[in-house]
């Protein structure tokens, strides 16, 4: 069994057609055909990925999202939706969605993103809260070192702070003036300057894992591993 899926969808055909191709390449899925029932679900369960259709007949793909999200910040959410406003995208990457995929979509796209994003999620915080594997990289935030079975970089201690920041909040949009406020004391203009240096240094120390990803935010700010 490879890893256990939250399949919340209202159309009983495609329901059957995606549950049965899921569980042909060797995950277990918990289907759910309405809102409500999977908010319950979610208060008993865990799950390694949620798929939520967006448009639900009685609670909306967001609002489930929301409660996903209070209870789990790391766990990978992907929408199915039969629309592609800007707007829903937006508001769902502002919940903390890794992605969408719009309907109709073929089995083949859907495993390739299951598979892209739980091997994003694995990014693991271990018994010492100081030691955190992402992706290919161990980083060690304590002795502030970043490495891999090739590289070993020495980083600087607001370089550290700011990874163990994406790393702690991955999956969620970060506001530029909450990352400043945290980690500088004060939302100015000259140090958000500083923070776009320390995030190009990141881009570049983490390039060669091309599953971790720093992505811009439009007028809003950063999202650590996000989707592309």
């Amino acid at each position: 069994m490879k890893a256990h899926l939250f399949y919340v969808e209202d159309d009983e055909s495609l329901s059957f057609v995606t549950r049965d191709n899921l569980e042909l390449e060797g995950y277990k899925v918990t289907y759910c055909e309405n809102g409500q029932k999977a908010i319950d679900i979610l208060k008993t369960e865990d799950f390694d990925l949620c798929i939520l259709d967006v448009m639900l007949p009685d609670v909306d793909g967001f609002t489930i999202a929301e409660e996903i999200r209070k209870r789990n910040k790391q766990v990978p959410i992907l929408f199915l939706t039969a629309k592609s406003l800007k707007e829903d995208r937006i508001r769902g990457l502002r919940l903390g969605a890794d992605d969408y995929i719009t309907k109709p979509f073929s089995i083949e796209e859907l495993i390739l993103k299951i598979e892209i994003f739980l091997k994003r999620s694995q990014i693991v915080v271990k018994e010492d809260e100081h030691l955190f594997q992402i992706g290919d990289f161990t980083f060690d935030h304590k002795n502030l070192q970043l490495k891999n079975e090739s590289i070993k970089r020495q980083l600087t201690q607001k370089e550290a702070d700011l990874l163990k920041y994406f790393i702690e909040n991955k999956n969620e949009v970060l506001k530029r003036s909450d990352i400043l406020e945290t980690l500088w004391g004060e939302d100015d203009y000259f140090l958000g300057r500083s923070l776009d240096v320390f995030i190009s240094r990141l881009r570049k120390y983490l390039k060669e894992d091309e599953t971790l990803k720093i992505e811009n935010i439009h007028g809003v700010g950063f999202r650590f591993n996000a989707s592309l």
